[in-house]
């Protein structure tokens, strides 16, 4: 298996708001960057859906160190959250249907198909890719609010 290393990572502009995503996909010489943006959703479907549209580019099964300021992302895989989640119809310990699901359900998949490791790395610090990756969903913000604004028919 190829290893590939997956940085990531959400931000939102209000939580409900705009929100973009950022990843930066690595695998020897070659780095590719991606990125994305939603209207309406929040801070923790941006993290999520920046692990996922990595992911997604892969073509074949791969080993990939994913590099998350997320700790609810890494967490509910290395805790095994989504495991329990999974085993019990999608439901929390309280009873409560766990949130953004669909999205838990496409990550799940995802890391069965490919060997996935978390790491949590510190947020807004030192960490040069990571900070590349907030850079690129804060971009994508940005570019989805001047197309809605150049969109707008008033």
């Amino acid at each position: 298996m190829k290893r590939v290393t997956l940085y990531t990572d959400g931000a939102c502009s209000g939580n409900p708001g705009p929100g973009g995503w950022g990843a930066v996909l690595l695998y020897g010489e070659h780095r590719r960057e991606i990125s994305g943006a939603e209207n309406e959703t929040t801070n923790n479907r941006m993290e999520i859906t920046a692990v996922i549209e990595g992911l997604k580019l892969l073509k074949y099964p791969c080993e990939v160190d994913v590099f998350s300021d997320s700790a609810y992302t890494v967490n509910a895989f290395s805790e095994g959250w989504v495991y329990a989640w999974e085993k019990s119809g999608w439901k929390k310990a309280d009873k409560k249907p766990v949130l953004n699901d669909e999205l838990w359900r496409e990550l799940l998949s995802l890391t069965r198909t490919h060997k996935v490791i978390f790491h949590k790395v510190k947020g807004h610090a030192d960490n040069e890719l990571n900070n590349r990756c907030d850079e690129l969903a804060r971009k994508a913000i940005e570019e989805l609010r001047e197309k809605l604004i150049n969109s707008d028919p008033d």
